[in-house]
C-alpha cells in the first residue's frame, strides 16, 4: 500500500480480514501515519510489513516498487500523485488498485489509459459507492426493466467537509478543529483545500457518476458524449475561517481566495440520449447525501427520499418506502457478503470495492470497474474545469475506449462473485 494516511488506514480492515493476502510492505512519506497503519496491522494480528518513507521523502514509494515479490498495489495518496504511481506499477507489472481520481490534466488520463494498454496490467479504479447495498439494488430494478427504458441520471458529491479541509494539526483531533490548511494540518487539510484555492470544477465526480455509468451502461454500449458545467460563487469556506473561534477576519487563512464554487453543477449527454446531471458540494452546511436519481419511462427512484414510484405498481402521483424495493432486489453480492462486509468502511462498501479487485485479480478476469471507466469519471473533473473556464461552454467528451463501446458489454455485478 503507497498512502497510510485516513483512507489507506480505513482500507487496512479489508485487506488484513482476508486470509488470501499478504500485506507485506506499506509506504508513507509522514512516520505518524506510517505508525498509525502499523498498530491497526499488529492488533489485527498480521505480520508486520516492511516500511517505506517516514522521513517526508516523496519519492519513497519508487523504492517500494522496484520490490519483486509484489502482485499488486493499493495507490492511496493524495490525488496528483496518483497518475504517476499507477503508471510505474503498470510498468513494473504489479496490479494497480488506484483510489478515485484517475489523474489531473487530461493529459495524464490517457498517460494512464496508454500504459495499462501497453503493459496489460491490470487497473482498476476503488470506487466503492458502486457497491453500496441500495445502488446495487437499485442496478438489479434497472436491468430487470423496472423503470422502463432510462431518460436521466442524477447523482454527486453532497458533503459538508469544512471540517474534513480545515483542523488545527493535531493527529488526535483531525476533524472540525481549526482553520489551518496545508503543512500547518493535518491528513486530507494538507493536500485537499489547496484543490480548492486553486482550481473550480467537480473535484469529485466517482461517487456520484460511478453509479449512473453503470445503469446507464457506460463502454458498455453506451458512452459519454457532451459535458458542460457551471460553478456558483465561492463563500463557504471564507465563511467558515471567519465565523470559527480559532479564525476570524484577521487570521492569515481569512485572506486566501477560494476558486472552487460551493455549488458545480456538471450535466453530460450520453450516446443513447440519456442526460446525467452531478452536483459537487461540499462547502456549505448540509447533511450527506449523494443525490442519486434514476428516472425511466416506467418510473423513478430517489435516494434523499428513499423513495421509488413505478407506474401500475405504485400508488398513482404517491411515492412508496424504498426499502420493500431494496429487499425485494437486493443484490445477490450482498446477499452472500453481508455478513463479512459488516464492519467495514463506509457501511461495507470497503469490503465489497476490495474483494472484488482481489478475487478478478486471482481469477485473471476483467477488473469490474475498469480502465476505462477510471479514466472517463476522473475526466469529469478536468473537463468541468475546462467548460467553466471557457464560460461554461458544452465540450465534446473524448471516446477513451475508440470505439469499443459499442461491442463491449456489461461485466459489473452480473453475479455473486465479486
Amino acid at each position: 500500500m503507497i498512502g497510510t494516511g485516513l483512507r489507506g488506514q480505513s482500507q487496512l480492515g479489508p485487506i488484513l480480514s482476508r486470509d488470501d493476502v499478504d500485506l507485506v510492505a506499506i509506504c508513507d512519506t509522514q512516520q505518524v501515519m506510517l505508525d498509525m497503519a502499523l498498530a491497526i496491522i499488529d492488533k489485527a494480528g498480521r505480520r508486520k510489513p516492511k516500511t517505506y518513507g517516514g522521513n517526508g521523502d516523496v519519492n519513497a514509494w519508487r523504492k517500494l516498487l522496484a520490490r519483486t515479490d509484489l502482485d499488486a498495489v493499493f495507490i492511496v495518496t493524495p490525488w496528483e500523485w496518483h497518475a504517476p504511481q499507477a503508471i510505474a506499477a503498470m510498468e513494473a507489472k504489479i496490479a494497480v488498485a488506484c483510489e478515485v481520481v484517475a489523474g489531473i490534466t487530461l493529459p495524464d488520463h490517457w498517460d494512464v489509459l496508454r500504459t495499462q494498454q501497453r503493459t496489460g496490467t491490470p487497473y482498476m479504479l476503488m470506487e466503492n459507492v458502486c457497491y453500496r447495498r441500495d445502488v446495487l439494488a437499485v442496478l438489479q430494478m434497472v436491468r430487470q426493466g423496472l423503470f422502463g427504458e432510462l431518460i436521466h441520471l442524477q447523482g454527486g458529491y453532497q458533503h459538508d467537509l469544512r471540517g474534513v479541509m480545515f483542523n488545527n494539526g493535531d493527529p488526535k483531533q483531525p476533524y472540525d478543529s481549526g482553520v489551518e490548511f496545508g503543512p500547518k494540518a493535518f491528513s486530507e487539510a494538507q493536500w485537499r483545500t489547496r484543490h480548492a484555492v486553486e482550481r473550480n470544477g467537480d473535484l469529485y465526480p466517482s461517487h456520484g457518476i460511478g453509479p449512473c455509468a453503470m445503469y446507464a451502461g457506460i463502454h458498455r454500449g453506451n458512452r459519454f458524449t457532451h459535458i458542460n458545467a457551471f460553478a456558483s460563487k465561492a463563500r463557504g469556506l471564507h465563511d467558515y475561517i471567519l465565523e470559527r473561534l480559532e479564525g476570524g477576519p484577521n487570521h492569515p487563512n481569512a485572506k486566501v481566495v477560494f476558486r472552487l464554487g460551493d455549488l458545480v453543477t456538471t450535466t453530460l449527454r450520453c450516446e443513447n440520449g440519456e442526460t446525467i446531471l452531478l452536483q459537487h458540494d461540499v462547502s456549505l452546511p448540509r447533511p450527506y447525501s449523494l443525490g442519486f436519481r434514476v428516472q425511466g419511462t416506467d418510473g423513478l427512484w430517489m435516494d434523499v427520499n428513499k423513495s421509488v414510484h413505478v407506474e401500475g405498481r405504485s400508488p398513482r402521483h404517491r411515492w412508496e418506502d424504498a426499502q420493500k424495493y431494496y429487499d425485494e432486489f437486493d443484490h445477490p453480492l450482498w446477499r452472500k457478503y453481508a455478513d463479512k462486509a459488516a464492519g467495514a468502511g463506509h457501511g461495507g462498501m470497503d469490503w465489497f470495492v476490495v474483494h472484488a479487485f482481489i478475487e478478478a485479480l486471482k481469477a485473471g478476469d476483467p477488473m469490474p470497474i475498469d480502465i476505462y471507466d477510471a479514466v472517463a469519471w476522473s475526466a469529469i473533473t478536468t473537463l468541468s474545469e475546462q467548460s467553466i473556464a471557457e464560460g461554461y461552454r458544452t465540450l465534446d467528451f473524448p471516446d477513451f475506449t475508440e470505439g469499443k463501446w459499442k461491442e463491449r458489454s456489461p461485466i459489473f455485478a452480473f453475479n455473486d462473485r465479486y
